[in-house]
């Protein structure tokens, strides 16, 4: 099944070669300006809107609608034509309204604390199904603008590489959003870090980092035993010398497995060389990983044991924990019930 949102302006001209340009401009500007759904774009007739409709059927089915922090977190569960599952989340805040979405059903990456990465990998999701999430959720964000998107739910967008950039370059081209409020998260995915810092899009890059020893990375995030430290850490030269722009690091913290103050030390050094910026996250429990996130007293030291050595570093608030929606957290949940095997988030 194809999506509307699949085609470029040329290529819908394609389709509608039968019909007045002008019917192009108008399908265009309804779907990527006014955002509506195609049964909704009242400049066409009632005939092409039927037309449409049966070319692009609505790839997403909502079967799981939840919310959290007095409805300021909204969590989908998406059932796709095929009968998988994702979940993207809409975050409100007084400043920016910002959506979570999925670039795959499920993830091979394998991380351990992560619930997606304990469950395996379903499939890649193409440009379409990347977009109809966006535009879902900026509906639901009307009045407010949505401004921000993170590539940071189920799955790893640098392993469905071209799919993450079309949906990028279309959001920024099509829909206007600065590359600046577009956030790419890896785990580490040494050459096509690199690779994208060759496209030329001033995005942000969040590598989830989470251990700066390769044994205990090795434990954590498995993509390490192939792309260790010493790699990744070229990459984001990469990256820092060809967009002249700051990376993060995402650091979920593991109680006596990643907040030790050897930690701290091990992570100073290796994002004060890349001058990068580190976000701290309280773990999230997942079902699969019988460890805890480390104490608020702890994050908090471990916060000031960074800036001590001239870190940028921030702690996230987390959001959406009781639905299941915050970091590491999504799973595979239908009909409000959790399957026996879970699936991830960032």
């Amino acid at each position: 099944m194809v999506s509307a949102y699949e085609h470029t302006k040329d290529e819908l001209a394609v389709l509608l070669t039968d019909e007045p340009r002008y019917r192009v401009d108008q399908v265009w500007q309804g779907l990527w300006v006014e955002n509506q759904p195609i049964d909704a774009i009242t400049t066409i007739p009632k005939a092409l809107r039927a037309r449409l409709g049966a070319e692009f059927p609505t790839g997403l089915e909502v079967v799981n609608d939840v919310q959290s922090d007095h409805g300021s977190t909204r969590k989908w569960v998406f059932r796709l034509h095929d009968g998988s599952t994702i979940e993207t989340v809409l975050m409100s805040y007084e400043d920016r309204v910002t959506v979570c979405v999925s670039s795959q059903a499920g993830c091979a990456m394998g991380c351990t604390f992560c619930a997606t990465g304990q469950a395996g990998f379903t499939r890649h999701l193409t440009t379409g199904e990347v977009l109809e999430q966006v535009m879902f959720a900026a509906r639901v964000a009307a009045p407010r603008r949505l401004s921000n998107v993170v590539f940071m739910g189920m799955g790893e967008p640098l392993a469905n590489y071209n799919v993450t950039v079309n949906a990028v370059k279309r959001l920024h081209e099509y829909r206007g959003l600065s590359a600046r409020h577009l956030t790419v998260s890896t785990v580490g995915v040494a050459p096509a870090i690199e690779r994208l810092a060759r496209e030329g899009m001033p995005l942000t890059l969040a590598v989830s980092l989470h251990a700066a020893n390769d044994e205990t990375r090795n434990e954590l995030v498995p993509l390490n035993r192939r792309y260790p430290l010493a790699r990744l850490r070229e990459a984001c030269e990469f990256w820092m010398t060809t967009t002249s722009r700051r990376l993060s690091f995402e650091w979920a913290l593991i109680d006596g497995v990643n907040d030790t103050d050897q930690a701290i030390d091990e992570l100073a050094r290796y994002a004060y060389e890349l001058r990068a910026h580190v976000n701290l996250i309280p773990l999230n429990p997942t079902p699969g990983f019988l460890v805890k996130g480390s104490t608020p007293e702890r994050v908090r030291q471990f916060r000031d044991g960074l800036e001590a050595q001239g870190i940028n570093v921030t702690v996230r608030n987390t959001r959406g924990r009781s639905i299941d929606a915050a970091c590491g957290q999504l799973a595979n949940v239908t009909n409000a019930k959790r399957r026996s095997i879970p699936v991830r988030s960032s």
